[in-house]
This record gives C-alpha cells, structure tokens and sequence, in this order.
C-alpha cells in the first residue's frame, strides 16, 4: 500500500507539471488578444495555465538539483515593460523562467521559453560584465583548446549545436584581428539555444528531457566557471 502511495503520488507530480495543448492554445490566443479588456475577462484561465507552467518550473527545479546547486528559480511576468518600446502591446504571449547557480564559484545560467511554435532553452552567459567579458577574451588568446573540444564533443553538440549569441563584425580593441581564435573572442554573448516543437513541449518527458540537456551543458560551465575565478596563472580571485 505505501509503495503504491508513492507510486500515486508520483504520477500526480508528473501530471500537474505536463505542459498541456491548452496552454499553448491560451498564448495564441492572448497573441491574438493582445489588449487589456480580454485579458482581464481571461485572467482566471491566464492564473491556471500560470499555476500549470510553475508546477513545470518547479518540477524541473527539484531535478536539476539533483545535479547542480541552484539558488532560485525566477519566473517571469507576463507583464511587458513598454516605457522604452515603440510596441506597447501590454502582454508577452510566452511562459518563461530562469534558475540561477548558486555561489560566485558557479558560474551560467538557465533559461526556459514556453511560446507556441516558439519555446526553447538556453544556457550559458547573456551579458558577461566587462571585467568577465575581457576575462574570457584573454584567455581564447592564450589558449581556446579546452572550449573547442568541449564544443567539437559528439553528445554535447548533439544537444546544443554551436555557440551562439552577439559579436562584433571585427575584433575588440587590442585584440589582434588575425588571431587564430578570434572566431570566438569577438563574441559579446556565449550562449547555446535548443528549439522544441509543440508535441515535444507538451510531452510528459519534457521536464526530463530539458533537465537531460542542461546537464550536458556542465562541462561548459566548469570551464567557464574556473576561468571566470581565476586569473591567466590559474590563482584564485574569490575570498
């Protein structure tokens, strides 16, 4: 009996953090409404497709911590910031959250994207500072053999493709533009993307299955994380 409670709740847990054909159809529909007056008339169904999608988050939280030290799990409002923006329609018509590590020795971050014919994931660093972002660069100077094998590694492309993100046309000041990685030191952004279709995002495997690909991106993160505490001799610029 006690097994078979668990086993109960278990299925419980995994059913109320499946992404349902419904949600997407609301942000679809919410694309299509995009004005105050609807969305007050649907904010009751907007809470529960909310409710839904921040079981999913958390669901993927209680797993990724199985694997890596997470401090939070933020979840986005759909709530769009139009002070600066020529569009001022009021709402996104996406789900989206993001979990951070935990401890200045982790280092990258996670994002999930929920969007009708749209949703993906993302890892890895949006805005380096300028101090990170000179950091990295220095060091793809010196040498850049660790991140290519990362980048070249079967299952880890497999899962991620190819780094990408912002970068200048030419190469940043005092970097020579002829330099053999200069592919990558005239990034802005290093980040890898994963697309998913509707049928996957409304799978009951998808919280495994985006759990499954961020844990693939570790070495990357290892990496990144040891050459953004240390300096070009490897000494140790935390506390």
């Amino acid at each position: 009996m006690v097994n078979f409670r668990l086993k109960s709740q278990d299925l419980s847990r995994m059913l109320d953090s499946v992404i349902t054909k419904d949600t997407l159809q609301f942000l679809n529909e919410l694309k299509k409404n995009n004005n105050r007056e609807w969305f007050t008339e649907n904010k009751t169904t907007f809470k529960a497709h909310e409710t839904k999608v921040k079981s999913f988050l958390n669901a993927l939280l209680e797993e990724m911590r199985l694997h890596d030290e997470i401090e939070k799990l933020k979840v986005f409002r759909i709530y769009r910031d139009v002070r600066f923006s020529k569009d001022k329609t009021p709402y996104k018509f996406n789900f989206s959250g993001s979990l951070s590590r935990l401890g200045k020795e982790r280092r990258g971050g996670y994002y999930v994207h929920i969007q009708p014919k749209g949703s993906f994931i993302a890892a890895g660093f949006w805005n380096p500072e300028k101090e990170d972002l000179l950091r990295i660069r220095k060091e793809w100077e010196v040498d850049a053999t660790e991140l290519r094998e990362i980048l070249s590694d079967s299952k880890f492309k497999g899962v991620w493709g190819d780094l990408v993100g912002e970068e200048l046309k030419t190469s940043p000041k005092g970097f020579d533009k002829e330099h053999p990685n200069i592919d990558i030191i005239r990034k802005k952004q290093f980040i890898f993307v994963k697309n998913f279709t509707d049928g996957q995002v409304t799978s009951p495997g998808f919280v495994q299955t985006v759990n499954d690909s961020f844990k693939t991106i570790r070495p990357y993160f290892n990496l990144m994380s040891a050459i953004l505490t240390t300096n070009l001799n490897g000494e140790s610029l935390l506390d």
